[in-house]
Order: C-alpha cells, then structure tokens, then sequence
C-alpha cells in the first residue's frame, strides 16, 4: 500500500494534468466547486510550455488568447503546483488592477484549501497580498501593475504577468519587477493578455517572440476552442462571410450564431462590433493585432483565407529578399505564380556579417527547389540593407540578382506614390483576386507582418504606404517578411532577352 502512496506521489509531483484533477477545485461559471479538468485551450498552453522546459530547462512564454479561456487559471494552478512541490520556490503575480489582483489570488487561495492531505504544504501566514508554505520557503505573491515599484525588492522563480497589454508603467516594470527572476533552470516567467493596440509593451514583446529574437515563445489560444462558445439557433443561416470562416476555421453552426450574437452585443455606443469581437476573440494573432491598430492595406480576412489554400507554383521562380537592419529580420520568401512558400528567417549573429549574408543567398541562387526544380529565375534585394549584398553576388557571377530601391518612382505613377507602395499595392492586388486565389504559407508571423500595412492617400488619390521606420516606431516591429514578399512583386523580369516590366504574366 505504501508503495501505491509513493508512486501516486511521484506522478502528482511529475504530472501536472493528473495532480490538477485530483487536487485542485475550481469555481467555473456555473457556480460549483468541481476538480480542474483541463480543456483544450489549457492542454496546449501546457504542452507549450513543457516542451519549452524540456528543452531549455526554463519558461519564458506569452501568451495571446480571446475572453475567458482559462489562461490566467491554468498558470495559477501551475504554480500551486511548482510552489507546494519545491523549496524556495517563490511566484509572485503582477495584474493590470486591484479587482484582478483580488481574483487571481482568491483563486489561488481556493486550490490551497482545497488540496488534498499529502499535497497540502504547512501555511506559514496567509493575508491578501501573500500566502507562503513556511517549511518549505515558498509561496504566493501578488501586485497590481499601477504601482510602478511593486516588486522590485523581490527574487522570485516564477512570475506571472496577467493582461499585460493593460499594465500602465509596463516599461518601468520591465526594468523593475521582471528583473528579480534569474535566468537559471527552473525559472517560469509568462505573460498572458488580450490583444490592446500596436505598439505597447506585450505587442513588442509578442513579436520579438514571434520573430525568435527573444527567448520568450509565441503561443497563441483562438476563442473557438471553448467547448462552451456555441450557440443553438433554430433556423440558423450562415452568411456568405460566416460560411468563408467556417471553411477556413472549421466551425459549426453552433459557433458561427455564438459568434454572431456576441457582434451583436459588443455593437454598442457606436462600436464596430465586428473589430470589437476580432480584438476580444481573434481567430489568429495578426488579426487581433491589426484590428486594435486599425486597418492595413491587406486585410486579416484576405491573409486568412490565403493561408489556408493549396495550390501549385507558376512558372517564374521568384525569390524576395529584405536583408537585416539594426537588428531586424533577414527575410527570405519564394514566390511562383499563385504560390509563396519557402519561408525563412535570421536574426543577430546569424546575419552580423555581409559574408554571412552572401552565404545566405548563395546557397538559395545554388539549390534546385523542389517546388518548381529548378534555381531561381530572379532574386529582387531591399537596396536599403543590401546594396553590397547584391553588388557581392554580381561579382560572383550571379547576373540574375537586382537590387531594389523602396523610394524609387513607381511605374504606375497615378496609383502609388513610390516603388514600395506599388509593390505592396500589386501583392494586395494578387491576395485579393478571387479569380486566381493565392496561396501564401500558414504561418502567424507572416499573417503579422503582412496586415502591418498601414497607408494614406494623398492629394492625386495615390496609395501610401507608411514607412518602415514609422511602423516599425508606432507598431514596435518591421515588417521584414511583408516587404519580402513584396519584392516578388517589383515587376522586374528574369534576364532572358528583352527585359520587360511586367506584373500579370506571371500571377497565374
């Protein structure tokens, strides 16, 4: 029996899932105490997660999620289980305000008193800012992120940033609170939030982890996995826009009425309901973003739908490149007809040196893709990071290489004001042509960066695009891969004769 007890203990200590079945009791929307069954949602937050800590040793995640899915439970409840499980294990959680402050650490209070015999650590003090397990050195801690000096005093192990894209002084408390958690093995720091503009805190963070330039891990939870987001409406019909997300998303009709009733109710004071639901409930990271920041050229909608589509390349092999910046992304995208893929990224010191640059596109110019098998017709290069790049491969011998100036004039001078905005303008032009549906990878860090396309008319009517320098300022990130893309888009021709300026003849 004793060996039953031992090995019972071991797996409750091991598995997270089965220790918060058997010890912890939540409070759900209908009102009763019942154990924490993970749902789908909390299932893949904590696969993330795991495999980050197998492979790294440590956590440092964020998270993007709609409404009421049970993020801030899950990570409450993973540190009751780190905490009561481990000696000087200190977690300390930071809200946006006192009201979710008070929650979150009721809750916690809940699975203390809730924990079964064996599980349940000694309290040493339990008040409403701390509950601590004496014995073993650990414990709870919480703050509210409008006290620019909470925290800082502290050293903790695990840190929890609820709604971060709230926080009022979110860059004082990045060089604050965020700073007591050492960067050693064991230590969890994550941040969850719905998405509240461009530009903040928890979106430069998002896509610095997007990019793979941070430690931190993207992970990204859409409002269709709650079991309990669907509706019964007898006689239901589907509107043309709702059976286009219901194919791209594979929704019922029971989420598509849930969907369309909670529009309805987020339409008030003058709202857009549509925005206001895509902000609080996204399907996919770009859209939640570019909603809060407002409308981009190319829509989430549009990229959407291309990223679910499949199709084969044309016959012009394309290759973009936007070479690395003052730390940005080196970005490179290939490009046939209807098709994009071949997505790749690199970052610090991967591209630090032109030779490494060079090395890049070498190794891309040399390989015959499988794709289309053969080498690349063209490759257009961003003359603003990558004049020596191109100059380099020429001298290589690579004639089929140009570079392209964003500024330069457009050959459409009565529709953009200059080549980046044509370029951008033509790439919406192919996204959008129902005709010919393009198929672009399925990839959220690509859907960001193209819907990061904000514009203006001028006085003659023409498209213009906003600058990179100015995204890059008001967003918190470049938009390396769109612009890739979009040099496929240049209307330069491949070096086979005649070298002509044309963009259709090779959409199809």
């Amino acid at each position: 029996m004793d060996e039953v007890a031992d090995q019972r203990r071991v797996r409750l200590k091991n598995d997270f899932p089965f220790y918060a079945v058997n010890c912890l009791k939540i409070r759900p929307k209908e009102g009763s105490v019942v154990p924490l069954r993970l749902n789908k949602a909390q299932q893949y937050i904590h696969k993330r997660l795991e495999d980050q800590r197998a492979e790294k040793g440590y956590v440092r995640a964020i998270i993007l999620k709609g409404r009421q899915q049970g993020c801030s439970t899950y990570v409450e409840a993973r540190f009751m289980w780190r905490t009561t499980h481990a000696k000087g294990c200190q977690a300390f959680i930071l809200t946006h305000e006192d009201d979710a402050t008070n929650n979150l650490f009721s809750m916690a209070k809940r699975y203390y008193e809730h924990l079964p015999g064996p599980a349940k650590p000694e309290r040493e003090k339990s008040n409403e800012k701390a509950l601590s397990f004496g014995k073993l050195d650990s414990g709870y801690r919480v703050g509210t992120a409008g006290n620019k000096a909470t925290g800082r005093s502290m050293t903790n192990q695990l840190f929890h940033g609820s709604e971060v894209a709230f926080w009022p002084n979110a860059a004082e408390h990045a060089k604050g609170v965020l700073q007591t958690v050492p960067e050693m093995a064991g230590t969890e720091v994550i941040y969850e939030s719905t998405a509240n503009g461009l530009g903040n805190f928890f979106h430069q963070q998002w896509k610095l982890a997007e990019s793979g330039i941070s430690d931190f891990i993207p992970v990204f939870v859409p409002w269709f996995w709650q079991a309990e987001y669907t509706r019964e409406i007898e006689g239901f019909e589907a509107t043309e826009d709702e059976e286009k997300l219901a194919e791209q998303y594979d929704l019922t009709n029971g989420q598509l009425a849930w969907r369309r009733q909670k529009i309805i109710a987020l339409s008030v004071d003058g709202l857009d309901g549509s925005k206001a639901f895509k902000q609080e409930y996204p399907m996919n990271a770009a859209e939640a973003f570019q909603t809060t920041g407002g409308d981009g050229l190319i829509g989430a909608d549009v990229i959407s739908a291309a990223r679910m589509r499949s199709c084969g390349p044309g016959n012009t092999y394309r290759v973009g490149v936007d070479p690395s910046r003052g730390g940005d992304r080196f970005a490179v995208i290939r490009r046939a007809g209807r098709k994009a893929w071949g997505y790749e990224k690199y970052v610090k010191d991967e591209v630090s040196t032109l030779g490494q640059q060079v090395a890049i596109c070498k190794k891309v110019l040399d390989t015959i893709d499988p794709e289309t098998g053969k080498k690349p017709d063209i490759m257009t290069v961003d003359a603003g990071g990558g004049d020596a790049l191109v100059d380099r491969l020429v001298e290589l011998g690579y004639k089929n290489v140009k570079a392209i100036n964003f500024g330069s004039s457009t050959l459409y001078p009565e529709k953009y004001n200059n080549k980046r905005s044509e370029m951008w303008g033509e790439m919406n032009t192919w996204m959008c042509d129902e005709s010919l549906p393009p198929d672009i990878p399925d990839d959220d860090e690509i859907q960001a960066d193209l819907a990061a396309s904000p514009f203006k008319r001028d006085s003659k009517d023409r498209i213009c695009l906003l600058s990179k320098d100015i995204i890059k300022k008001e967003y918190g990130f470049s938009p390396d891969v769109g612009d890739a893309l979009a040099l496929t888009f240049s209307g330069e021709q491949p070096n086979r004769g005649k070298v002509t300026m044309n963009f259709s003849s090779d959409w199809g």
